[in-house]
């Protein structure tokens, strides 16, 4: 009687530690899963800083005019009237 109940035990100890190392809920998936996390973490606050800029120069857009002035000449192109383009090439 003992060996059986010894044999069950050691069977059952087998079983759960096939669960530990290779099962659904291993140490090898929840590193995984862990790095995941990590990763996205950082990925959410880089995408936190650009909301952040972004949100910081509408503002400044919807405030005044002198941001609306270098975008427009920054990505347009545009001079005010009276002003002479001078373009410096190397």
């Amino acid at each position: 009687m003992m060996k059986i109940l010894a044999s069950i035990l050691l069977f059952l100890f087998v079983l759960l530690q096939y669960d530990l190392w290779v099962g659904d809920g291993s140490l090898a998936t929840v590193h995984h899963l862990q790095q995941a996390v990590q990763s996205q973490q950082q990925e959410n606050t880089k995408l936190k800083q650009r909301n952040a800029s972004l949100a910081a120069e509408v503002a400044d857009l919807k405030q005044g005019s002198e941001a609306i002035e270098e975008r427009a000449r920054s990505e347009l192109g545009m001079i005010r009237e009276g002003e002479t383009f001078i373009q410096v090439t190397d």
